[in-house]
């Protein structure tokens, strides 16, 4: 079924379950964000939810019964980015640094599969340059440990 794009916000829970491990997902979805004529500040209904769900959380912890807190904060953000283009639109710029003090950003080429690998790696590049230009924190990936083999290092460091 076709998604309708929309600015407003959804959320979808998932129960995830890995290795005995149990892990409720919320996935906040804004499909359709800046696809409207006037963006001008089309990234503040989701800054509002963020800063909302951590009021909601500290005021969940500040009260007397903790026992049962739903943690519903905005740990992550994936922001996908248009491969069709030469880099960063002012509209992602102005959203991630916006954002960036808020809540983890991970910047992601959307649709690279439509791109060559040289195609990737240039507007990656150019990506990464324009990160830092307008000094956007985006979220580092730990090191992964020292006994790992050397395989899986290569593997994690290609990733990054």
């Amino acid at each position: 079924e076709r998604i309708t794009q929309t600015v407003e916000i959804t959320k979808h829970v998932v129960d995830i379950e890995e290795k005995g491990v149990k892990l409720r997902l919320t996935i906040v979805d804004t499909p359709g964000f800046g696809d409207a004529v006037n963006n001008t500040e089309c990234w503040k209904p989701v800054a509002d939810y963020i800063d909302q769900q951590f009021e909601q959380y500290f005021r969940d912890e500040s009260g007397l019964n903790r026992k049962n807190i739903q943690d519903n904060r905005v740990h992550c953000c994936i922001y996908f980015i248009s491969p069709f283009g030469h880099g960063l639109r002012p509209l992602d710029v102005e959203f991630m640094r916006a954002l960036h003090q808020r809540v983890n950003i991970v910047p992601v080429l959307a649709k690279a599969d439509t791109l060559t690998p040289a195609e990737v790696e240039r507007m990656k590049n150019k990506i990464r340059e324009e990160i830092d230009q307008y000094g956007i924190r985006i979220y580092q990936f730990p090191e992964c440990d020292s006994d790992e083999d050397e395989e899986f290092k290569l593997q994690d460091q290609a990733l990054k």
